[in-house]
């Protein structure tokens, strides 16, 4: 169904900006008539297939795939950048003792990374200076939300290791233990797939900031606080939540009636985008089957019986599995809590955030949209 419009002086606007272009990129693209996104030029689920986190890492900040040689020089680079610094680790405990989520304690420690590193803002930094921030950040963010979730549970922070990629690493510092490489080889696919998918909020709102020329931490701030919108990056525990309220494969028909009856959202299906199947979801299907499991089959059966219920509920809408239904699934597989299933996408999704900034900094205009007045008739006299 089409997204309401807004008519404005410059003609009819979709609500929420829906298809409105308002910049170039050369990072990527989703086309969701086809079910196809992808980085530069490589097909996204081809990269998640068959390459790791650095690898793209390395594609969106650097305009190519790494040589092998380029890999390890990359690799090398970044190890040191992973450590946590003094200034993160004084604070640690008083963050994990204030509550609240890991995304929110994330986004204090990168204010206090940036004020302690001396951030500058993009507007005036050299495109080198830029990228060594941005690189500063993508390697950090893994560890802090590591680190922060350990300390909450009264546990030793795990330092990162130099010989293991992104996402053993992840696994390692959150648990303290080698990840089975089925997990490792799991959560690579999920964290590749995830970097980057086109202008979604979170990816705008970095530019956004960034179009400001501000710092690229304060950059990437901005974009959590979108992200952690239950909307946005908040979605994958709610989607794994009402997997588990179903139940039985069975129940699937009567919860969906129930859902829409109460006017609630059916997490993790439809997109804003996708007018076919989430390729993300597909993957990751095949992931969770892959990786084997009750959670895995009744998922794919209650997949099934939810999308039927849609397809007669609302007919002529284009309702499928999305990729939290499915990311739920999988990171649950592996080993990794709900509370830490939307952490575990940002630390993927930094680096395109990261990648949008520095693109965003070539261009010295700043995004400075129209919004249509409906309110009463101005002036009004001032009693």
């Amino acid at each position: 169904m089409d997204a309401p419009t807004t008519t404005t002086s410059a003609g009819d606007v979709p609500a929420g900006l829906r298809g409105v272009v308002i910049t170039t990129t050369e990072l990527g693209d989703v086309r969701g008539e086809e079910g196809f996104f992808h980085y530069r030029q490589h097909s996204a689920v081809d990269l998640a297939r068959t390459r790791t986190v650095e690898d793209v890492w390395f594609l969106l900040h650097r305009g190519h795939l790494p040589s092998a040689a380029e890999l390890a020089a990359f690799r090398a680079e970044v190890a040191p950048l992973r450590v946590l610094p003094p200034a993160l680790a004084d604070v640690l405990p008083a963050l994990a003792a204030a509550g609240g989520s890991p995304l929110a304690g994330l986004r204090t420690a990168l204010s206090l990374l940036g004020a302690a590193e001396g951030a500058g803002p993009v507007l005036d930094l050299t495109p080198e200076q830029r990228a060594a921030d941005a690189l500063r950040v993508c390697a950090l963010v893994p560890t802090v939300l590591a680190a922060l979730h350990r300390t909450r549970a009264g546990l030793p922070v795990v330092a990162p290791r130099d010989d293991l990629d992104a996402a053993g690493n992840w696994l390692w510092m959150l648990t303290g233990t080698p990840a089975p490489q089925a997990h490792v080889r799991a959560l690579r696919r999920y964290l590749v797939a995830t970097v980057d998918h086109g202008f979604n909020a979170s990816t705008f709102t970095a530019r956004v900031v960034a179009s400001t020329g501000a710092d690229v931490v304060a950059a990437v701030v901005a974009a959590l606080a979108a992200f952690s919108g239950p909307l946005h990056g908040g979605a994958p525990d709610r989607a794994l939540a009402a997997l588990d309220e179903i139940g039985h494969p069975d129940r699937a028909a009567g919860w969906v009636r129930d859902q829409l009856a109460a006017g609630r959202r059916v997490m993790g299906f439809g997109h804003a985008v996708y007018r076919t199947a989430d390729p993300r979801s597909v993957l990751l299907r095949e992931t969770a089957l892959e990786l084997g499991g009750e959670l895995a089959e009744r998922a794919v059966a209650v997949e099934d019986r939810v999308v039927a219920a849609l397809a007669e509920l609302k007919p002529g809408r284009a309702l499928h599995a999305n990729v939290e239904y499915y990311a739920g699934v999988v990171l649950a597989t592996c080993g990794v809590e709900p509370g830490l299933f939307t952490p575990t996408f940002a630390t993927s999704r930094v680096v395109g955030w990261c990648a949008h900034v520095l693109e965003q900094a070539a261009d010295p205009r700043i995004i400075r949209p129209s919004a249509r007045y409906t309110g009463p008739a101005a002036p009004v006299p001032v009693p």
